[in-house]
């Protein structure tokens, strides 16, 4: 099969409408990630073996089954239980909470690595919880996880093709969709890896900048 660059150019709107719905759920996931992972970080952290167990539970469970399943669960099972959801939303939903329990783990280790003088400096200061989790602890402990944190995100975004399975035309679908339709496949499938190869690569010079920025931390 010959490489057709007049029907490249025909089809290159809706791949570009492809990548932008990627780049979104990519977008809101992370987001979603950010804020599921601090949370059960600092519920794992709690001296209450009733919160701190069952989130663990949960976490691991979460990391110990296949994202795919999780998705389908959010999209298929749950309107059975009188919770329906949109692809995209069921989407950001599975990649928030899948990779927030990864992100949980890189929380952890941040905070863990902030001296315990300053947790005592703050004590001796009559700092509630709230102000030493505020002012002190996690201003100290989130810089240092960037790096980390960003490349959970890349690999999110590199995982998005999933999330064709619950109907979101993200970029894998709607290439999917072309092929299917004009049955030729070699310029669509081709056109979704370069445009992965294309932000992954952008996307890895910025990771490498957060590494210099924040990477090392003098204490």
């Amino acid at each position: 099969m010959e490489w057709d660059w007049e029907f490249v150019w025909s089809i290159m709107p809706t791949m570009i409408e492809g990548v932008k719905i990627t780049i979104l759920a990519t977008i809101l996931g992370s987001l979603v990630a950010a804020v599921v992972g601090l949370v059960i970080a600092l519920l794992r952290r709690s001296p209450n073996w009733f919160i701190s167990r069952p989130v663990g539970l949960f976490a691991e469970f979460i990391r110990g089954t296949p994202l795919l399943v999780q998705l389908y669960f959010l999209f298929y099972v749950l309107p059975g239980a009188g919770i329906l959801l949109s692809p995209l939303v069921a989407g950001v939903i599975g990649l928030g909470l899948h990779y927030g329990t990864y992100t949980a783990e890189v929380y952890r280790g941040g905070i863990d690595n902030v001296p315990r003088g300053q947790w005592e400096a703050a004590k001796a200061c009559n700092l509630n919880p709230t102000q030493t989790w505020l002012h002190v602890i996690l201003p100290q402990a989130i810089p240092p996880m960037i790096p980390a944190l960003a490349n959970y995100f890349i690999a999110m975004f590199k995982e998005t093709p999933l999330l064709s399975a619950i109907t979101v035309l993200e970029l894998m679908n709607q290439a999917r969709s072309i092929a299917n339709t004009n049955y030729r496949y070699i310029e669509p499938m081709t056109m979704v890896g370069v445009f992965f190869l294309v932000i992954s690569i952008i996307s890895v010079f910025g990771l490498r900048w957060l590494e210099r920025r924040y990477g090392r931390v003098e204490r």
